[in-house]
């Protein structure tokens, strides 16, 4: 009787032992969707020629993207007391996982060519946008999704 005692308390510690190795092993989140955002600081005078361009080319590229499945949603946030020199707009795009960039170049430049006509004039319109504006950076990054 004792022996089936000692071995169910055996076998309880040892359960005990593999739960609490299993929750370590797990993590308190999942990987969510990844958003790409762009840090935009616009030149004195411009904010609202900047967003002119936002919500008409930048907002039919993200659409024509949404319609192709590419990119799940997007936004435009304004800092409203940014320090100087720093941005003062974030355009954030979101994409369902890492997977959504490996898209072929024939079908990126369908998009470009659809929205500016060509892939010269999207160049040029991206130079042109530099008198309004300044790309202060970049971050490509992975949301969370906490369990």
């Amino acid at each position: 009787m004792k022996s089936y005692i000692a071995l169910a308390f055996a076998s309880a510690a040892m359960l005990a032992t593999s739960a609490a190795a299993l929750a370590q092993d797990s993590h308190p989140y999942d990987s969510g969707p990844v958003w790409d955002v762009s840090a935009v600081l616009t030149k004195p005078g411009h904010f609202e020629d900047y967003l002119k361009f936002v919500s008409t080319t930048w907002r039919a590229e993200q659409e024509a993207a949404k319609a192709q499945g590419l990119v799940l949603d997007y936004k435009v946030l304004v800092v409203t007391d940014p320090r100087e020199n720093e941005p003062d707009l974030y355009l954030m795009v979101e994409y369902k996982n890492m997977g959504a960039f490996d898209v072929p170049l024939d079908e990126q430049d369908a998009v470009t060519k659809k929205i500016f006509g060509s892939l010269p004039a999207a160049n040029k319109s991206g130079i042109d946008r530099e008198s309004i504006r300044t790309l202060k950076g970049e971050m490509l990054t992975r949301e969370l999704i906490l369990k």
